[in-house]
């Protein structure tokens, strides 16, 4: 309890801070979301001259705003895009930019586009991922990263742990203002930390990785969640029966 406080009080401060400073672009007010920052754009530039990056052949990357430039970059590259659908209502989207025009990868990379110019994953169809880009309201230097709340990020990563289509050692990279990144901040089990933050300005390597969770942590899963996420419960039905993921 006292870590969800503390990861409350940092989100407030920073939203509070970005929309003070006036540092938020569109979709505001900033609150409850993912923000979208003034620099996206350079962020994304510098992430994409990573070696992480330049070796990757698929990349998973969230749906938020401030990520927009990041997923028209990897389509650009001639990577795979992995995009899991807002709430994970509808499971994770695959964009293979072979099959996408030069002209139509930067409508692609937004949510409406990928709806479009994507395709559904069936579970047993992701394909095995290289990088992953999470969005972040804050994150610190030792790799302690907080989202939004809602835990669907955590969500999505312990999916893709259980399906062996990411492993502890897949390097995760997030893209903030660097008024978002925080001297340090808490961590629970459920939650993962990054390797790598990119700032407009400046790129920090991590220099110890920390907590990785190894799948869902199904204690944590509701009823509800288990309703509003079919890929969830896809997932749950198949643990139970022992079948091979």
């Amino acid at each position: 309890m006292k870590a969800q406080v503390e990861k409350g009080q940092i989100r407030e401060r920073i939203w509070k801070l970005m929309e003070n400073k006036e540092i938020a672009r569109f979709p505001r007010p900033v609150y409850g979301r993912i923000p979208n920052f003034l620099g996206a754009e350079e962020a994304a530039r510098k992430l994409t001259a990573l070696p992480e990056f330049q070796r990757t052949k698929v990349v998973k990357v969230n749906p938020d705003s401030p990520q927009n430039p990041v997923r028209e970059a990897v389509l650009s590259g001639g990577k795979v895009l992995i995009m899991p659908t807002p709430r994970l209502r509808e499971g994770f989207l695959v964009l293979d930019p072979k099959i996408i025009s030069k002209q139509a990868m930067g409508e692609a990379a937004t949510i409406r586009g990928a709806f479009k110019y994507g395709k559904p994953a069936d579970i047993g169809k992701i394909p095995k991922i290289d990088l992953i880009v999470a969005g972040s309201v804050a994150v610190s230097p030792d790799g302690a990263r907080i989202g939004k709340g809602g835990g669907y990020s955590e969500i999505e990563y312990g999916i893709l742990r259980e399906l062996n289509l990411v492993g502890g050692e897949t390097p995760i990279v997030t893209t903030v203002h660097d008024v978002q990144v925080v001297d340090e901040a808490p961590m629970e089990e459920h939650d993962f930390s990054v390797d790598i933050i990119v700032t407009p300005t400046r790129t920090i390597r991590v220099k110890e990785r920390r907590n990785r969770p190894k799948g869902i942590i199904w204690e944590k899963v509701t009823p509800d969640m288990l309703e509003k996420m079919p890929i969830l419960m896809e997932l749950r039905r198949k643990v139970d029966q022992g079948s091979d993921l």
